[in-house]
């Protein structure tokens, strides 16, 4: 048996396990429609949970980070790539996207010479692909898959975060557009389907919070098919994703300096060293 004393040493090594994530630690913030309006109370109700928009500013211990795309410069939008790391690295925000694709886009302004809404991949694009905050699109090219991974904003601090959301365009198809989410030893927590709405134009909201910051990665499936000039297929963009604030993770020596310190307090209390 624990003795009192070498529980309160694990508690102040940190070590003591957290009870396993159940299905009343998650909430789920769905919705569907037509326009803006239709998905405005979802949206609304994840940005509460998770608290104060933090913008591009300092590390905070709380609140959430924002995504819109509209603040991308031209020269990093349609038809130029975006970095993956853009939103760690010029507009600091902790998240940093990768793709099995070739990179990633964000589309262009109105009047710029380059289609809006990712035209200048499909010219049925613009009217069928709508905008949650004007005007800017973000998808992967050559995949439709987008992995956002978390750092402590403006480092190369791995950090987990509360909850991950993601405004969706055009989502027809009940299945193929998902979000997974991962914890840094890469176990799945959770997976949603988006909510669809068939035709075009249409907007899907899909959010996911947790009591705790555990998120280290997220998967995002977008339609069936990467965006082409191709016909016949579930196309998806993404606008807006809403996430909390990137809370940092013990770097390795750190974990193996804990457990290290388990093991010497497990040897004592074996050898009576640690009173009763």
């Amino acid at each position: 048996m624990m003795t009192p004393r070498l529980l309160t040493l694990l508690m102040a090594t940190g070590i003591v396990c957290a009870a396993p994530l159940s299905a009343s630690a998650i909430a789920v913030y769905s919705s569907s429609g037509s326009n803006a309006a239709s998905i405005q109370g979802s949206v609304d109700g994840f940005r509460a949970d998770l608290g104060t928009n933090n913008l591009a500013n300092a590390p905070a211990t709380g609140g959430r980070r924002e995504i819109n795309w509209d603040g991308v410069p031209a020269g990093f939008s349609d038809p130029n790539h975006l970095p993956g790391n853009f939103f760690n690295s010029n507009s600091p925000r902790g998240a940093v996207f990768e793709t099995p694709g070739s990179g990633f886009k964000v589309s262009a302004n109105t009047g710029v010479g380059t289609p809006e809404r990712f035209g200048s991949i499909n010219p049925s694009f613009p009217s069928s692909f709508s905008v949650f905050s004007s005007q800017k699109l973000f998808t992967a090219i050559d995949s439709n898959i987008v992995d956002v991974k978390f750092f402590v904003p403006g480092t190369t601090q791995a950090a987990n975060v509360r909850g991950f959301g993601s405004v969706f365009t055009d989502v027809d198809l009940l299945g193929p557009t998902t979000v997974e989410f991962f914890d840094m030893n890469n176990n799945l927590l959770s997976k949603q389907t988006v909510l669809n709405t068939p035709g075009a134009t249409s907007l899907s909201f899909l959010g996911v919070s947790l009591e705790q910051a555990i998120i280290n990665r997220v998967r995002i499936t977008a339609g069936n098919a990467a965006l082409s000039n191709l016909d016949g297929f579930d196309f998806v963009a993404m606008d807006d994703f809403i996430y909390g604030e990137p809370q940092a993770v013990p770097a390795p020596a750190a974990v193996l300096l804990l457990a290290s310190g388990l093991a010497a307090l497990v040897w004592a209390r074996r050898n009576s060293l640690l009173p009763e």
